[in-house]
């Protein structure tokens, strides 16, 4: 049952803005708008009542007109000399007599007939002063309007120094740590700092301090901003939220003054909690850039530090931040005392996908064919952020179809756009490019259903979708967390497919590789630099993984010979030329299936993975898999292709040039 709102909810609604308060600016413009109509309305109003028009004589033409019958009344103002009244002949007039009025000229207007003569004497101070005083208010007003504007100005430049932090109470925001799924450790680990601050005696009682400060990495979109306004939902206590960029101005000391002014604020109101969204901005490494101990930024960290963990440090002040760049950010920051714990928020697996998209899809329509169960296995690697976008992008497709419900060719459509891009579908191709792009991605998509290590084969497209004119798309069984050697060449050869391709069908080259060719070398030096997966660099990891922006790399040079990089350039040329003859192998085996498939894609343009692993099949003259399809053509199909892809090695012959070997371990 509905209870009906009282009076002073229904006089919110009629305001600007429903119940939120009027802002300031509203409040000054509509007693701008009150005023203006008030004298309008003094100037205006009486002339709209005068519905008889009003003749101006002169006296002496009114006397005349006394004489001959041609007036019936006559007002006489004693203090103004003004006389008025009516003619004869019904009409108004007004006239400006000698003050003081002269008796004789009286004596001549009472003596004539049918004109009756009165005075009137208006002694009220009111009365007489009134058009003045209009005008004095009116000068009033616009003193003190514009004197109010001039001190909101100055004190706009004095409290320039003043925190911008948005304090939150119980009521808002609404989010809580039910709105977000998945996250039991995350969620755990940030409940108990909001229990200490609720229940602290439970924890002093046992000797346990509460941690001043929490740290939430991950990368963008797995919801640290949502945790932390889920933990302003949940505490009780006063909550100021602010961005790292708040902190920053063109005045230097300004960054520092407002952090001061955000700690006196929460530790008034301690226990309290402040959470800092995007801390790399102004807790980045000193002495990193080019502007030394006294710039901005350094100083704005110096007095962080200061009242988190300093000569007098903060009591019943926490501190939560968020960032997706831990590395970059001061060591001083990140030791004990200051940030005690450092909460890693990841991207969701499998168990963790299936609840975000259950909360996403809570208040959509779902055919009764969805199961959101299949959809989180067919979008790993996706943030939290990615499964609501998909969400979205599935119910707008279903708009799209004129559809009532929300299907799972929504949900197929969906990440497809979210994956690949979206369709281009005008663009027209020439028959050549179109044929040079089927066979380059004829080349990937064989590659990827040969290989033993690649992911399964899902789909492949000629239609150009965002940047690329075709797309051979593969989702992963599982969620990988590492890779070994193995997946890593299979995933440099299968690159090497579209290259491949035309090199063998064309006998020539085009630059439709370009981002296969940059994605391999960049891969194949980190497995060289970085991953030690190289026989003549060996265990050692060369370069550095800071940023350039951070001013550490701008001016350093690099820590290995010249003749170190020599064999690094030499490492990385000799793992991309062994990948590409492993696919120029592969794809001469199967030359009739690379060109089965270039047919099928000029005619339907899309093919899913189990027809592309039919036609491959069938052109091989067998099975390459006897065990099943390593393939994965639609969302309900994930899955399937687990068993097949941790038989044995049964695959169609390979070159596999000889590369590196794992060391044999000497006997103990």
């Amino acid at each position: 049952m509905n209870t009906p709102p009282d009076e002073k909810n229904s006089f919110k609604r009629l305001l600007p803005g429903g119940d939120k308060p009027m802002a300031p600016e509203s409040r000054r413009r509509l007693l701008t708008i009150a005023i203006v109509a008030f004298v309008l309305g003094i100037l205006i109003i009486p002339s709209l009542f005068s519905s008889k028009t009003v003749k101006t004589l002169s006296y002496s033409t009114l006397l005349r007109d006394a004489r001959h019958q041609g007036v019936a009344t006559a007002i006489i103002n004693s203090n103004s000399g003004v006389i008025s009244g009516q003619l004869a002949n019904g009409t108004n007039y007004t006239t400006n007599g000698p003050v003081p009025v002269i008796t004789a000229d009286i004596t001549t207007l009472r003596t004539t007939d049918n004109v009756t003569v009165t005075f009137a004497n208006p002694s009220s101070l009111l009365t007489t002063f009134l058009p003045y005083m209009v005008w004095i208010l009116i000068f009033v007003g616009f003193m003190m309007f514009a004197s109010r504007q001039a001190r909101g100005q100055m004190n706009g430049m004095m409290s320039v120094g003043r925190s911008k932090a948005k304090q939150f109470n119980q009521d808002r925001p609404k989010t809580t740590f039910a709105d977000v799924a998945g996250y039991f450790g995350v969620k755990q680990e940030i409940s108990e700092v909001v229990e200490f601050l609720k229940n602290p005696a439970r924890y002093k009682d046992i000797g346990a301090l509460i941690p001043k400060g929490i740290l939430l990495v991950g990368p963008p979109g797995t919801g640290k901003t949502m945790l932390a306004r889920a933990v302003a939902g949940e505490a009780g206590v006063p909550f100021f939220s602010v961005s790292g960029s708040d902190f920053m101005e063109m005045f230097v000391g300004v960054g520092a003054s407002r952090v001061r002014d955000l700690f006196a604020t929460a530790r008034k109101q301690a226990p309290a909690i402040v959470f800092i969204d995007e801390i790399d901005s102004i807790g980045r490494k000193r002495g990193a850039g080019v502007g030394g101990g006294h710039d901005e930024r350094e100083q704005t960290l110096n007095q962080m530090l200061n009242e988190m963990d300093g000569f007098d440090p903060s009591e019943g002040v926490v501190v939560i931040a968020a960032t997706n760049r831990p590395d970059v950010l001061d060591t001083a920051l990140l030791r004990p005392g200051r940030f005690d714990r450092q909460i890693v928020v990841p991207l969701p697996d499998l168990d963790e996908r299936l609840p975000i998209l259950q909360v996403h899809a809570k208040n959509k329509p779902l055919d009764p064919s969805v199961s959101l169960e299949m959809v989180a296995r067919g979008t790993p690697g996706m943030s939290g952020a990615d499964l609501a976008n998909l969400v979205n992008e599935a119910a707008l497709h279903a708009v799209r179809r004129h559809s009532a419900a929300i299907g799972m060719e929504d949900f197929e459509m969906a990440r497809d756009r979210v994956m690949m891009g979206q369709l281009r579908d005008t663009m027209v191709l020439m028959d050549e490019e179109r044929e040079r792009i089927a066979f380059h991605e004829s080349g990937h998509a064989l590659l990827a259903y040969v290989l033993d290590k690649t992911d399964p084969l899902h789909k492949i497209t000629i239609i150009p979708r965002g940047m690329a004119l075709g797309v051979t798309m593969t989702l992963p069984e599982e969620d990988r967390h590492i890779m070994s050697r193995q997946h890593l060449e299979d995933s440099l050869c299968m690159r090497m497919g579209g290259r491949v391709a035309e090199l063998l069908i064309y006998g020539d080259l085009s630059t439709g590789a370009a981002d296969d060719l940059q994605r391999n070398t960049e891969l194949a030096r980190r497995m060289v630099r970085e991953w030690g997966m190289s026989k003549e660099i060996g265990p050692m990891a060369w370069g550095s993984n800071n940023q350039v922006f951070l001013g550490e790399d701008l001016m350093h040079t690099r820590d290995y010979s010249d003749h170190t990089s020599q064999v690094i350039d030499d490492e990385v040329e000799r793992i991309l030329r062994e990948q590409e003859s492993r696919a120029i192998e592969v794809l001469t085996l199967h030359r009739r299936g690379l060109e089965a498939l270039t047919r099928a894609l000029l005619e339907h343009e899309t093919i899913d993975g189990e027809t592309a692993a039919q036609l491959i099949d069938e052109a091989h003259g067998e099975p390459v898999h006897p065990e099943g399809t390593k393939t994965v053509s639609a969302l309900a199909g994930v899955g399937a292709a687990s068993a097949a892809s941790r038989r044995s090695a049964q695959v169609a012959p390979t070159v596999t040039p000889p590369g590196w070997q794992p060391p044999t371990l000497p006997a103990v």
